[in-house]
């Protein structure tokens, strides 16, 4: 039976890994994306290969009405990633209201609403997979990124509070909380700053998006079956 997953954010660089990882799995995937148009396409063209339905959805998670133009067009469902994300570095006391606010809208309130709106689909088959790409610093926080790790943290509470609503109707519940990771994100910091990092990492290198792949793709199998309301770190040892 052919499973579909949605996936947010698929055009980044996490989100790409994760659609070629889960592609080369067997599932047709919904693939969100909003401004980047160029990384859909290349991404589309390569997953051509894996013989599956992939289906590219244009919207706008930071608007208010974003989630409704995304779960309109989502049919069968057996699965949700939501990986969408946008990083903030900066002091508390200079934080613009707006940029918190769409911050909140895109990490938290967004994939809320879309869970909201998708959730009967699982219901219906009594089994599915929910996973929140979250953040290290959604564990433990992080000076100069406060607003970014009030909503990565707030994640991982919607997580484990939504894991124990399903979990009876055979629906599993996970986060999946990145480390130092080799994306976009990272393009902000100097080489300097990047080998001080990575100088902070017991394994001493930064991750790539596919070690986040391997943990989204183990969390959907059924080797994780037993698993739910679980966060797993993928960080080389930076925080355990």
């Amino acid at each position: 039976m052919n499973k579909y997953i949605l996936i947010t954010g698929a055009s980044g660089g996490i989100g790409q890994a994760i659609a070629k990882k889960l592609a080369q799995q067997g599932y047709s995937l919904y693939l969100h994306y909003y401004k980047n148009q160029t990384g859909m396409e290349r991404l589309l063209e390569e997953l051509k290969e894996y013989g599956g339905e992939y289906i590219p959805i244009k919207a706008d998670l930071a608007s208010k009405e974003g989630y409704k133009e995304l779960t309109q067009n989502i049919f069968s469902l057996d699965g949700m990633i939501h990986n969408s994300g946008i990083s903030h570095y900066g002091l508390v006391m200079d934080l613009d209201p707006n940029l918190l606010e769409i911050m909140m809208r895109i990490h938290v309130t967004s994939p809320i609403l879309v869970t909201k709106e998708l959730l009967p689909k699982m219901l219906s088959k009594q089994a599915g997979s929910i996973i929140f790409i979250s953040s290290i610093w959604g564990q433990i926080g992080a000076a100069c990124e406060a607003a970014y790790s009030a909503a990565k943290g707030a994640q991982i509470a919607f997580m484990k509070a939504l894991s124990k609503e399903v979990a009876y109707n055979g629906i599993r519940v996970n986060a999946v909380a990145p480390g130092a990771i080799q994306t976009a994100m990272l393009e902000g910091f100097t080489k300097k700053e990047l080998e001080d990092i990575q100088g902070e990492i017991p394994m001493g290198k930064l991750g790539s998006a596919e070690n986040v792949a391997d943990a989204v793709n183990f969390l959907l199998s059924e080797q994780a079956s037993y698993m739910t309301g679980q966060v797993l770190s993928v960080n080389g040892g930076w925080f355990m």
